[in-house]
């Protein structure tokens, strides 16, 4: 099966309209079909898409960050926290040093506790896109061996954490 590079600019809403996040203004969105760098539920709905459409794709939460969990919320010592100074419900960082390690949210602060919420924000959230393909293209032997798009004409990677040399 052959894959394609997409590009396409996007406005992400929830299901009550609120305008969540888009690109419009800034830079479109290019990815590799099915290597992961977008939801699941917007990858699959954009495969086969011809460059000028205009469509509304309506991805459930579970093919987007999932459903909530709740194991995912989880008191912890402030002291053992990779963060310094105080902290507010809202607050948001990274729980380790590494590339993967997950982003949690401070959901309240009782003591010298903090109740932390490992889900993704989106999490539990059915979300509603307005997508225009501005390009579509057959995915380079590079590209497919990186697992993610090479940018821009030269087909450079960009990415210098992924070992390529473009």
């Amino acid at each position: 099966m052959s894959r394609n590079v997409v590009t396409f600019h996007y406005t992400l809403r929830d299901p009550q309209g609120r305008l969540l996040d888009t690109s419009a203004g800034g830079q479109p969105i290019s990815y590799l079909e099915g290597a992961g760098q977008i939801i699941d539920g917007l990858d699959e709905a954009l495969r086969g898409a011809a460059v000028g459409a205009k469509q509304r794709v309506e991805v459930p939460a579970a093919k987007a960050y999932g459903e909530r969990d709740d194991t995912q919320v989880q008191r912890v010592l402030k002291a053992l926290l990779p963060v310094e100074g105080d902290l507010n419900p809202g607050d948001q960082f990274k729980a380790g040093e590494d590339a993967f390690a997950p982003v949690v949210t401070v959901v309240g602060v009782e003591g010298d506790e903090v109740i932390l919420d490992g889900n993704h924000p989106l999490a539990g959230v059915d979300l509603v896109f307005d997508v225009e393909v501005l390009g579509v293209r057959a995915a380079s032997a590079e590209e497919l061996e990186h697992g993610h798009a090479h940018q821009g004409e030269a087909g450079g990677c960009g990415n210098h954490d992924c070992g390529c040399k473009g």
